[in-house]
């Protein structure tokens, strides 16, 4: 991400030997992640930064501590829409959705949706995703190489199938990309160009609601429009509208990330690139070790604390913002073992990525992006066998100034 040097800059309430980090961190490629975590998880496990609002914040980074982080109910997310809490970007946060909950309301919404949202839906969607995977393959096949994959494979997959899911009109993808960048910016857009993009989606989710109260559809939206828990108490118009845009942000923004990076890192490691043609059953692991590698992003959720908490001998004051660096955790030594930022199909730890979250905010989507990956990775793989990266490693770049990033470019050919 393209960021302020990270030179650490004094800051006026520290000491002379402490130092402040400007937030989020650099990255040397576009398959490394910051450096700095590793200095980080040994010598300063919890870190004073400046976030990309210029408020303060603090980055913990060791595994076993983000874990508490997104697990513990001090850290909160509902303290984020306090007035004066420190913010992680310029924009303020979106109210009324499981982003910004804590339990019991989170609780009370996400028990509602995953209701409808289950393993089930999911398992029912994979020979659908499977069919659009081999649709977008076949029109692959008939281009002449090289061809950038995003466009043609990584991008449009995931937005199918959440369209598909919801009972999104697909022809409406383009505009997507748009108010998902908005709504997923660090510093790439004005606080002005969010809150635009904000109001133009929840617009279009608010027609498509009620279009599904007046024709009723049997997709997941159709269904949160018509739920009811056991009380009978309803998800709100706003909750529904929320709902659908966390949904399909966050159902398609991260997918498309992973499936750029997952392959990039598959094409790099031959070796285990054949391992896996020759045993195609071992996809479900090796896409854990590739969920663990390769971070959506380089850092993590972001959190506000409730009282004077303590973590790794470090006391974080009441009503300070926290980021639990999953990009961080996910490479500690401390689970994962040796050179932890290797690429190992065969590690034994690697199910216990954070890359999904942990604790109450665990992400409802899970199942349906390992399907995804799954399905999109091994039938890439078997349809092209020759399958190879287009370009110097070194050339590619990953997009800035978001909190989930992707490749900008993937030229393949084969």
């Amino acid at each position: 991400m393209d960021t302020a040097s990270p030179a650490p800059a004094p800051a006026e309430s520290e000491t002379e030997t402490e130092t402040e980090l400007q937030y989020p961190f650099p990255r040397p490629s576009a398959v490394e992640v910051p450096p700095v975590y590793q200095k980080l998880r040994g010598e300063c496990p919890v870190a004073k930064v400046r976030l990309p609002s210029g408020d303060d914040g603090y980055v913990v980074s060791r595994y076993d501590d983000v874990r508490t982080v997104l697990s513990d109910l001090r850290f909160s997310r509902a303290a984020m829409l306090a007035e004066g809490a420190p913010r992680l970007t310029a924009a303020p946060p979106m109210g009324g959705s499981l982003f910004t909950m804590d339990p019991p309301e989170h609780t009370r919404l996400r028990k509602l949706v995953s209701r409808e949202f289950t393993a089930r839906r999911v398992h029912n969607l994979r020979p659908r995703i499977q069919e659009m995977t081999d649709e977008l393959l076949d029109q692959m096949e008939q281009l002449s190489p090289p061809v950038d994959l995003n466009p043609v494979f990584a991008f449009p997959l995931p937005v199918m199938v959440i369209c598909e899911l919801l009972g999104v009109p697909f022809e409406d993808r383009d505009r997507f990309r748009g108010w998902s960048d908005a709504f997923v910016s660090l510093t790439s857009h004005t606080a002005e160009e969010v809150m635009e993009q904000r109001m133009s989606m929840v617009q279009y989710l608010a027609e498509l609601v009620q279009r599904k109260r007046e024709e009723p559809t049997d997709d997941l939206m159709g269904a949160l429009v018509s739920v009811h828990d056991e009380d009978g108490e309803r998800l709100s118009e706003i909750e529904l509208i929320t709902m659908g845009i966390t949904l399909l942000v966050a159902g398609h923004e991260t997918t498309v990330s992973m499936i750029g990076t997952c392959v990039l890192t598959l094409l790099r490691h031959p070796e285990y690139l054949a391992a896996l043609r020759e045993n195609p059953e071992t996809i479900d692991h090796v896409v854990e070790e590739l969920l663990r590698l390769n971070p959506i992003g380089d850092g993590g959720p972001f959190r506000i604390t409730l009282e004077d908490v303590e973590i790794a001998d470090t006391t974080i004051p009441a009503g300070s913002g926290v980021i639990a660096a999953v990009c961080s955790a996910n490479q500690d030594p401390d689970r994962f073992g040796h050179s932890p930022g290797e690429f190992d199909p065969a590690r034994p730890t690697a199910t216990s990525h954070l890359a999904f979250g942990h604790g109450a905010h665990f992400c409802l989507g899970a199942a349906l992006a390992r399907a995804e990956l799954q399905i999109a990775i091994s039938s890439l793989i078997r349809r092209f066998p020759d399958l190879a990266l287009a370009d110097e490693v070194g050339n590619l770049k990953m997009t800035s100034g978001m909190m989930v990033h992707a490749l900008s470019g993937m030229p393949v050919t084969w």
